[in-house]
Order: C-alpha cells, then structure tokens, then sequence
C-alpha cells in the first residue's frame, strides 16, 4: 500500500487525516470465507456485518470478525442484501440465470425450532418481463414498502407490498432502455417516493405514489455512471453519482455543485462527511500493459496493471482526506462499526479510523492553513468557543507576518474566548490606534468591556479627536453595550456634559442626569425644568438634594415647584426640553453638541500616550440637530398623579437666606385644608417667625409696620395652632410688643401685659392697657397707682388728671384703704413720695368726708336696731306672761265673719275651724298665713347649724381672706358662731 498524489487532485488539499489498517481475521472459519472468493455481496447495519455467498448462505460477523451465526437463504448466489437498520429485518435477492431472481424477507430474531434458521417472511420473485438479466442495481425504503431493482437490460421493477406481514405485493416496471441501469436509488417524502435511476448515458428521475403508480421517467442529466457509482447520502439524502471527471450531487430540484476531480472510479460509497471512492489507478489505465510489461517486467508489470486507487474526499472543503494505491482491486466499501471498511480481491479488510478533530486541526496549524481549520471545525460542529480558539491563533499567525488588519478581524472573531488584555497590550506597543479602537467597540457590542475599556475607548476617540465616532458610541441605539459609570464620568472628566447628560438621560439616571446639568453645566433652568418632567417619586430627591442651589438661581421657578409638590398640585410637565444634541445633516455650530465636544478633546488627550508621527485630523460630525423642545399636550389635559407629599418641614431648611420664597411657600401651603390641619403648628410659627424676620430688616418704618401687622393678624385668629410659648419668645426675640401683649391677652394675663409695660417704662402704653384691661382686672388700679407715684417723670408724663382717675377709680371701687392709699403716695421708705399735697387733697377730703358721713348713718342706724331689738324681746315676755286678747271679726283666709268654732293664732290671726287643713284639730298647727316666712327661717336656722359643723370651710375663708377681722365678723353676723348656743337656749 502506497500513497500518491496525482495531477488531477492538486487543486484539492491532501491530509492524512484517517489511520488505515489491516483487519486481521481471529480464526481459520473467517479467513477462509474473506479469502475464498466467495463473497458475492456485503452490506452492514445493526452493528453486523452481512456477506452473502455464491452457494446461497448468509454469514453474520461480529464486532470481533467472527461468524455469529450462518445459514441458507437461497440456493443460488446472494447478488444484492439489505438489512433494515435499527431492526432485524434483512432482505436478500439471489440470482441464477436460469430462473428469474427471487427476493426473501428475513427476521433474523425470529429462528424456527426445527432448522435453527431466521424466519422467512415473504418470498417472492422479482418480474423482468420473463427476460433473463442479471441485477445491475438495487435499493430499498427504510420500512420495505418500496423496493427497486434494475436489471442490466435497461428495466426497472418497482416491488410495493407488505414484505414484512407477507401481505402480498404488487411489482410493475416502470423504466424500460436499451441501455443498461447501473444504478437506482429511492428517497421517501410525505405523500410519494422518487427513484433516480442511472444508466450508462443518462441520469432519470421519476416520482412514484404510495400506491405503485408514477410519472413518466425525467431526464435531469444527460451523462450516466458505471455501475457502483451512484449512491444516497443518508444525511442529507442527496444522489451521489461519481464520474471520472468529477463527483455530482441531485436532489429533487435538480442538479447541485459539482466537484471536479478527475480519476477513473467504480466505486464510491459515503462515510460521514466523506465520500469513499475507488477505481483503477491512472497509471494503470492510461497506459499500455504490453509497454509496461517491456518496460518493468511481467509480474511487476500485472502489479501496476491491477493497481486502484482508493481515496477519501470532503468535498465541502475540497479537501483529500486520504488517498492511496492499493496493488489489488476493490471489490466493496461498507461502513460499520464507526468506521470504514473495503475488501480487496485478494480477500484483505483494511480499517479506515479518522483521526480526532483535533489532531487534524493540528496538520492545518502546521501548514499555517487557518482559513481551512476554521471551515473544518465549523463543517465538524465545533462549538463558539473552541472555534474561537482557532481564530485567535490565525490572529497570532497574522500579527507575526506584521498584518495588522488582518489580525484584527480574526481576533474580533475570537473575542469571546480570548483575554482582551492581551490583544489591547499587543495593539498598544505597535501604537495601532485604528485597529485598538475598533476591538474596544467590539469588546463593548459582545458586552464584555469593562470600565477600564470604556476608559481607553474613550481616550482613543480623543486622542484622535474623532467626535463623530464617539457621539455614535454614545447614541448606539439598542442595549447598553458599556459601563455606564465609566463613560459618564469620562465625558464629565473630559468636559462633554452634554453628551454625560443625554447618556444619563437616556439610561433612566435622572439624578445623574440633574448632577450634570447644575455641577458641571451650570444649566440651573434646564436642571428645573427637567426635574419638572419627571414622576413625584423620581422628581423629589433631586429636589431635597438641589434645592438650595435651584432657589438660589431660580428663586421664582424653583418656589413655584416647591409649592406644587408640597400642596399635592404637582403635575409633570409633558414637554421633553432637555438639550442634548445628536449627529445628523446640516452645518455644525459652534454652540451645538459638536461643538461643546471638540472644545473637551484637549482635556483628554493627555490621558492617552500616542507617538509623535501620529496627527489625527478634527473630526467632526456632519451637524448638530437642533434643540427643540415638541409639545406633546397641554398639561391641564393630564391627571394630577396620585402620591403622598412630605411635610413641609423637609423643605423650611432648602429656603435658608430667601424669606421672600420662603414666606411664599409657607402661605401657599396654608391655603391648603390637608395641610393646614395637619401641619398648623410648624407652618404657622414658621410663617410668624419669617413675618417678624422681614419686619426687622432696616427698611424704614412703613415697611416694619406692614409685615408687623401680617404676623399680629396671624395670630389673632380664635384657633391660631401656635404654641404661646413659641410666640412670646419669638416676639420678644424679636421685640415684637404686639405679639406679647396679644398672647397674654388671650391667655389672660392681663396684670402680666400691664406689669411688662411698667418694666420697661412705657407710661403711654401702661395707662393704655389700664383703660382696656381695667375693667377686667381692677387690681390694675392700684398696680397703677404705685407705677405713677415710682417715679417723679413717670407722674409728669401721665399726668395729674390721670392721678386723679386712678384714684377715682380706688375710691369708688374700695380697691384700696385710704391709709393704703396714703401710703402708697407718700411712698413708704421714709424718703417721702413723689405725689404733691396738692395733688392728694381733694382725695383725702373726700374721702374723710364720706367716712364721716357713713359713722353718723352707721351709729343712727345702731340706734334703731338697738330699739327695734327691745321692742321685741318685750313682745316676747308678754306673749309668754300676759294674755292675748283676739279681737278679729272676720276669717284672714275666706274673709267671712268669724264665728265658731274658731281658732286664733298668737300672731293675731284667726281662723273658721273648717278653713284649716286638719280641721284645726292638732295641737302643733301652724297659722298658713305666717307658714312661709317660718318655714323660710326654719332654713336659714338649718343652714347656720349646718355651716357651723364645717370648720373647714371657715377656716378656707379665713386663710384666704385678706381682712380676717372682717371674715370673723361676718360669719358672726350670719348668726354661725351662736347658732348652737342660741338653740340650746332655746
């Protein structure tokens, strides 16, 4: 056995890509059958082997080449054999050109008892029109329904039935020629089955029904094959028809590429992607026998004539898988087992085992062949991954030969199974920008950047001042294919704010968003206005985290926003305002995004080492589209969203410095129900606080009056919410008068408002609160009289008519003693008052005037009860010692004359017996025209007996009372003090 490479097949690739070997046969049985001659037909399937004799037996082998099992099928010789893979059906077809060819169905797992031999099905004889022809040509369906067999004069038999349950079959011919077949072949679709026949001039096709009945045969080529040249790929269930010229594929809509190699071939057979063909070597066909005889000798000579030539073609990848000369012809090509198998006349098995993929791959590499080694790995079903590792070696290979272009590409290939370092490290030492920048983007479009290569990539675009290219990085349109962070930060770093916002925007940051627009932008009114776009929930964390900067450059906009969101009235503005540009057509501007990106490249050019030699031009885009801001709605048009508000204590620290705002918002919120009830307290002492601050500002006394007079009538409301506490400290913080007093007011504590203007000596403001609060408060008046009569410029400035009506007042009320009166004008300290004689005259006249008239009344009066009381106790001592003499005549309750029975009472009045209740009859009657004053004293004398019992309650008036002589001396006048006593007396 030789290997040789022929003129024909240079233009295909040759490898050594199978390990061939020599079957040695195990024992005599078995080598005695391959080596006898014997063996008219072989086919495998169901991991056996099949060979079929000339005597008519059928031997079975074994995955260990020997002979499992041997019997008779026919008595003729076995010419053709088909075993049904998968199943243990096997047909046979023998022929004997005495009688027509018979066809037997087997079931080798059914043995009969008797014979030890497989079960016959069917059996049934095969029509040729009665023509004595061999079989050129046999094939089958996979369930035998179909079975076609061609003779060598031209006809072929189409067998339909049931071989399987012997339920009878039906045949036909359907071709007839006057050239002989050399092959058929049946594929099965869905509702027919097509036979493509050969001949030695034509290749036919013609479709067949379910039932056995067919089109007229088609001729798709006008060229045949020899017999053994034409078979099925089972894969792909393509006709496979060997010429000498090349290798033709057909399918059912015609012929497919051809694949030229040029060699004489009479058999071919498939082996996974190869296909097997054999024929006699061009040597020994083209030339001479008689000349080579001369030339070698006889038996040398015969050895070159009978030479073949065996070779293995992927003709996908026009590649020769082997190739070799074999000194002996080849009479069968199988496949089992995995491998394949052809048995030369002389009876030797040769193995054909293909070597591991990547084994092969490796006679590639070393021939530097990549481009094949990919194909072949792709054709072997090789995953993603370890393809990629081919082409990061096809990238090494083309790095080395300084092809940098090329290199690229296949490193792109591999990307996914190749370290980026590596290949950024090699670019980077050669200074290959273009090629870095364009692995960078497919490093991000495969998302397997990471922030460190959106870092470079970015650098790289400033480097070479590409702006377009780096605007399309940003605006890629679909998923996000790089680290977000990393490329928003770059563009901050490098000074484009507005391409970091329009990727902040874009992604869903809106704080980032908010971040770019006031830090770096200065953009204070776009910031606003895109808050202002946003949802509740999104717009206010940017509002607590700006608010200070927005109402510091937006004081109006900005408290407008504060007072929609605090009051519930916040409604998303439905126009997109935000100014981002993007490349598109017309002329670029110095203000557009373009613009506002070139003036960043210095700053980033730095951060990026490039050699000298390299001076990229400004790139710029082909414009910027202008900013527009497309009303969608009108905003009333839009529900307000339902959230809960904060309270607006969260924003009294954002107004910090803006009163103005501040006092604003508080108001606004105010005018809210919810928030009002619900938040009164804080909103009202702010609003108070903020009132005052305002009225403190040094700007004349009209403008302290106005704001002074909003924080009084804020809090002289019925229901102010406002702590008292809270009130009189921040009035007095803020020396806010009419706050104090008006808290004290409606606190009642009107001593308290007097006594504040006395300490701090507002003599205008003491007497004012005196007039208002006097009536009230009497105690006023003597507070009063001691203020004036403190302090000699006190008294000058009220006045001595205002002396006069204090003291007025004391007199006329009996708010004071006239001795405390006194001494409270001449002061007590010995230092003599500040009150002139002449001013206390006229007080003390009158008064010592009006005591003495009270003494003279007082002591006439003492005079009559003292009379009035002896006149009394007279009456009593002759009620009890001297009789009573009745001189009534009529009845004090009819008013008819008295007549008896009468009944006369010691108060003088008399009574019919029958006008009294009773009839007079009881002895303790009383008189019913005196009944209720007694009854009335009888009370009063109750009540004294009663209150005399309760020291508690005297001695509670007494501990309180500021005259105890006087509480004494009432108590006596009631009568308290002898009521016991006196009843005793009694």
């Amino acid at each position: 056995m030789a290997i040789s490479l022929t003129p024909e097949c240079l233009q295909w690739k040759s490898f050594d890509f199978f390990d061939v070997s020599q079957v040695a046969l195990p024992d005599g049985e078995t080598r005695h059958l391959f080596e006898s001659s014997e063996i008219a037909s072989v086919c495998a399937g169901s991991d056996s082997l099949f060979l079929g004799s000339s005597d008519g037996y059928v031997s079975i082998i074994g995955k260990g080449w020997k002979v499992s099992r041997k019997f008779q099928a026919h008595e003729a010789r076995i010419t053709h054999m088909c075993q049904v893979e998968g199943t243990s059906l096997l047909v046979t077809i023998a022929e004997d050109m005495s009688s027509e060819p018979i066809l037997k169905a087997w079931a080798l797992d059914r043995l009969v008892k008797k014979t030890n031999m497989p079960t016959c099905l069917s059996t049934l004889t095969v029509n040729n029109g009665r023509r004595q022809f061999p079989i050129s040509a046999f094939a089958a369906l996979d369930d035998l329904s179909q079975i076609a067999v061609g003779f060598a004069n031209g006809a072929v038999t189409v067998i339909r039935g049931d071989l399987v349950h012997d339920l009878g079959t039906k045949q036909r011919i359907v071709y007839e020629s006057e050239e002989p077949v050399t092959g058929v072949q049946l594929t099965a679709q869905e509702s027919s089955t097509t036979l493509f026949i050969s001949t030695t001039s034509r290749i036919l096709q013609l479709a067949l029904s379910r039932r056995g009945q067919g089109s007229p045969p088609k001729t798709i080529e006008d060229s045949g094959c020899a017999a053994g040249c034409m078979t099925v790929d089972p894969r792909t269930e393509d006709i496979v028809v060997a010429r000498d010229d090349a290798i033709y594929t057909y399918r059912l809509d015609g012929r497919g590429p051809p694949r030229a190699y040029e060699s004489p071939k009479r058999l071919v057979s498939i082996h996974s992607d190869y296909i097997a063909v054999a024929g006699p070597s061009s040597v020994s066909s083209s030339r001479d026998p008689e000349a080579l005889r001369r030339r070698f000798g006889s038996a040398t000579a015969d050895g070159l004539f009978n030479a073949w030539t065996f070779v293995l073609l992927e003709a996908n990848l026009r590649v020769v898988g082997h190739t070799e000369t074999l000194i002996s012809p080849v009479r069968f090509i199988f496949e089992v087992w995995g491998d394949l198998f052809t048995i030369t006349e002389e009876g030797k098995i040769y193995r054909y085992h293909e070597k591991p993929l990547q084994q092969r791959l490796e006679m590639l590499y070393q021939r530097n062949m990549f481009p094949l080694a990919i194909e072949l790995a792709q054709h072997s079903g090789m995953n993603n991954d370890q393809q990629s590792l081919i082409y990061r070696r096809f990238g090494d290979h083309l790095y080395q030969k300084a092809d940098y272009d090329g290199a690229m590409n296949q490193y792109i290939r591999a990307i996914d199974a190749t370290e980026p370092s590596q290949v950024i490290r090699k670019f980077l030492d050669t200074q290959r920008i273009h090629n870095l920048i364009l692995y960078l983007e497919k490093l991000h479009h495969h998302g397997k950047a990471t922030s460190d290569h959106t870092t470079l990539l970015l650098n790289c675009y400033a480097k070479l001042k590409d702006i377009k290219k780096l605007e399309e990085f940003i605006m890629a349109p679909g998923d996000l294919k790089f680290d977000l962070d990393t490329a928003i930060t770059m563009c901050r770093q490098g000074g484009y704010y507005q391409q970091a916002a329009y990727l902040a925007k874009k992604h869903g940051e809106t704080e980032l968003v908010v971040d770019i627009l006031i830090e770096d932008s200065k953009s204070y009114g776009e910031a606003l206005d895109y808050i202002w776009h946003q949802d509740p929930t999104i717009a206010y964390p940017c509002m607590q985290k700006y608010a200070r900067v927005l109402i510091e450059h937006c004081p109006k906009d900005a408290t407008k926003l504060f007072v929609d969101y605090y009051t519930s009235n916040y409604r998303p503005r439905r126009t997109a305002v935000l100014p981002v540009g993007a490349s598109g057509t017309g002329t670029s501007t110095s203000t557009g995004f373009t613009a506002g990106a070139a003036s960043a490249v210095q700053n980033l050019t730095s951060l990026l080492v490039l050699p000298s030699y390299i001076s990229p031009t400004s790139g710029t885009p082909g414009g910027a589209r202008p900013n527009e801001a497309a009303v969608l709605a009108e905003e009333d048009d839009y529900p307000l969203p339902k959230y809960n508000p904060p309270p607006p204590r969260s924003a009294f620290s954002s107004f910090i410095d803006h009163p103005d705002e501040f006092i604003t918002f508080l108001e606004a919120c105010l005018e809210e129900e919810k928030l009002r009830t619900a938040h009164s307290t804080d909103l009202y002492t702010t609003l108070f606080e903020m009132y005052l601050h305002k009225s403190n500002e040094k700007k004349g006394s009209l403008h302290k009056e106005e704001w002074e007079a909003k924080a009084k009538k804020l809090i002289e409301g019925e229901h102010v919410p406002m702590e008292s506490s809270n009130v009189l400290l921040l009035s007095h913080l803020s020396n806010f008068q009419d706050g104090t007093v008006l808290v004290k007011e409606q606190a009642g504590l009107l001593s308290d408002i007097f006594r504040s203007y006395t300490s701090a000596r507002d003599t205008r403001g003491a007497l004012k609160a005196l007039r208002k609060y006097g009536p009230e408060e009497p105690q006023l008046y003597p507070a009063a009289l001691s203020y004036l009569t403190s302090d000699p410029r006190v008294l000058e400035e009220a006045g001595p008519d205002e002396l006069a009506a204090i003291l007025a007042k004391i007199d006329r009320d009996g708010l004071m003693a006239p001795l405390q009166v006194v001494q409270t004008l001449v002061g007590q300290t010995g230092g003599g008052g500040v009150a002139t004689m002449g001013m206390i005259k006229p007080y003390l006249r009158e008064t010592i005037t009006r005591e003495r008239k009270e003494i003279v009344q007082n002591r006439h009066r003492i005079s009559t009860l003292r009379t009035d009381t002896e006149k009394r106790r007279s009456e009593l001592e002759d009620l009890g010692s001297k009789p009573a003499v009745f001189q009534a005549t009529r009845c004090s309750d009819c008013s008819q004359g008295l007549d008896l029975p009468a009944v006369h009472f010691m108060c003088k009045h008399s009574f019919h017996q029958r006008c009294l209740r009773g009839g007079g009859e009881d002895d303790e009657i009383e008189c019913p025209k005196c009944a209720g004053e007694n009854q009335v004293i009888r009370k009063m004398r109750e009540g004294q007996r009663e209150r005399a019992g309760r020291h508690e309650i005297f001695k509670a008036d007494l501990e309180n009372s500021a005259d105890r002589f006087a509480t004494i001396s009432e108590w006596f006048s009631r009568g308290v003090m002898d009521a016991q006593g006196s009843e005793q007396a009694a």
